[in-house]
């Protein structure tokens, strides 16, 4: 359970109530910091005083009167994992002379300025998230501020700011921990455009045009495309004629979808849940990753029931709705949106056709050797760090220790004496996997360990695995180690991990947690793969 430090300038103790409820998760221990002293925690953090290992992090929710400057807060996070802070938002009621507080001297401009400079430079710390409270009070409209509660408790704000606050900082932490979801699947007919294609034809559904819902489901597509474009995958399940649908994504001039846009489809008469199953696998990532989304309650209902690992929201009738709903949905937040992020969509459909030339070579060798397959090897560095962490906080199946670390927690690592990571970025002749491998050794005389070594799903299977444990073992041997070890710590979904270092790795096997390689001895490596240093 991930504990909190919150400090505050005012009775946050409704927020630490809706943070422990079970859902939405993860249950989170909140401690409340002395009422009213926020510059005073902040200091006693960033000199030490206070005991910071005991929590994951720390949330500051003050009103702007109880900030100083932005030196307090960055220094505090310095000495803590995490550090959260909420954007200053003003009462509706405080109309401060109206125009005139717009103007440059005016108070509601001041505090706009305010508000961005030091978001602005809180931003530039990785471990630092923002949260922006606007949405909570605009949510809660003019019930957001309660007087009462106020003068009664020092409470200011109602229920429903707090409980949109909680939801809110719980889809930063499932982002932060890598458990955003990461596919859309959609219905067809209804859902991503007007009507029935099997009976109106491609030309008649309704999309575009100067129609009312016609424009809503354009809309919506948009927003589908702007997740696909920050890393959201998009697949299809629908029961229909592939070729009559696919007529549509292909001719229809108002779709804003098309085929490049779907990493795959299933769109047949099978059961919408096998067919869910069946992406899941050809993506290789859990049904924990799925959003599904129907215009049909019956087939929601279906999955809910079959599948409940995926998330199924419930979705409006009115068609209008399709747009700010799918934008709402708390299942998509991310600590940061990599190169690779905004290349993922494109990947899986390189990836699709990858696939597909496999079927015309005879053994699996003779395939790898055709995709050409290039590795460069970079240390981490400033530019690689967010995709880095990223992956430490994502991969899960091949994935020797499962350390979830922050950049900063990364970085320091990577610095210590001693300690050497490797990360491995992945190329064919179709296109750039990425940065998709991590090596992290830990060096200590004639023992070198490998502390972290974890890859991507997209590439496991060619040949990349045996390539990094080649550079672990060239790094070992540069620092002078005899021996090298790989220990194993098992969780419920690295069991891949285990059964590549026990069936492939061809490291002698001292248990079945601990493997080693004498560092003399030299290790096989791939030869289909180009390796630049």
């Amino acid at each position: 359970m991930p504990r909190f430090l919150l400090i505050s300038d005012f009775n946050a103790q409704p927020l630490a109530d809706f943070l422990h409820n079970p859902e939405p998760d993860p249950i989170c221990e909140i401690r409340l910091a002395p009422f009213g002293q926020v510059i005073q925690c902040l200091l006693e953090i960033a000199a030490g005083k206070t005991e910071s290992a005991e929590y994951d992090g720390v949330i500051v929710w003050a009103r702007p009167e109880a900030i100083v400057s932005g030196d307090e807060i960055i220094a505090a996070a310095a000495r803590v994992k995490h550090l959260f802070f909420v954007t200053w938002c003003e009462p509706y009621y405080r109309r401060n002379f109206g125009i005139w507080s717009m103007r440059a001297e005016g108070s509601r401009l001041a505090l706009m300025k305010e508000n961005a400079a030091l978001c602005g430079r809180l931003a530039e710390q990785p471990n630092i998230f923002i949260l922006n409270s606007n949405s909570w009070f605009a949510a809660a409209g003019r019930k957001a501020w309660s007087p009462k509660l106020w003068y009664l408790a020092k409470i200011p704000f109602s229920p429903e700011v707090f409980q949109a606050a909680a939801e809110d900082f719980k889809a930063a932490l499932r982002a932060i921990q890598g458990r955003s979801r990461k596919v859309i699947v959609v219905d067809l007919d209804d859902t991503l455009w007007g009507g029935i294609a099997g009976e109106v034809g491609w030309e008649n559904v309704r999309l575009g045009g100067h129609d009312a819902i016609g424009e809503a489901f354009v809309d919506f597509q948009k927003a589908l495309k702007a997740l696909s474009e920050a890393g959201v995958v998009l697949a299809i399940v629908s029961k229909n004629e592939e070729a009559v649908a696919l007529e549509v994504i292909d001719k229809n001039s108002e779709m804003i979808l098309r085929r490049s846009d779907f990493a795959t489809w299933r769109i047949n008469w099978t059961d919408k849940a096998q067919n869910i199953v069946d992406i899941a696998n050809e993506l290789n990532l859990d049904l924990s990753s799925v959003v599904y989304i129907d215009d049909s309650p019956a087939e929601r209902n279906r999955i809910r029931t079959a599948l409940p690992a995926v998330a199924v929201p419930e979705w409006p009738q009115d068609i209008f709705l399709y747009p700010s709903s799918l934008m709402e949905l708390p299942y998509f937040d991310k600590a940061a949106i990599t190169d690779e992020d905004r290349k993922r969509s494109s990947m899986y459909v390189v990836d699709r056709e990858r696939s597909q030339t496999k079927q015309r070579f005879q053994s699996v060798q003779d395939w790898l050797e055709s995709l050409e397959m290039e590795v460069s090897v970079e240390s981490l560095s400033r530019s690689n760090l967010a995709r880095a962490a990223q992956l430490f906080n994502k991969t899960n199946q091949m994935n020797l220790a499962t350390r979830r670390l922050s950049e900063t927690e990364l970085l320091n690592w990577a610095e210590a004496n001693g300690n050497e990571l490797r990360v491995f970025r992945v190329s064919d002749k179709f296109g750039d996997y990425g940065l998709t491998g991590i090596v992290g050794l830990e060096l200590n005389g004639g023992h070198a360990l490998i502390r972290d070594y974890l890859l991507s799903c997209r590439v496991m299977g060619r040949g990349v695995e045996q390539l990094m444990l080649a550079m672990a073992i060239d790094a070992a041997r540069s620092r002078g180690a005899s021996e090298i070890h790989a220990q194993y710590i098992p969780t419920s979904k690295n069991a891949p991990c285990l059964s590549f270092f026990k069936d492939v790795s061809k490291f002698d096997c001292a248990s079945d947690r601990l493997f080693k390689w004498l560092v003399r001895e030299d290790y096989p490596l791939p030869h289909h793969i180009k390796v630049e240093t």
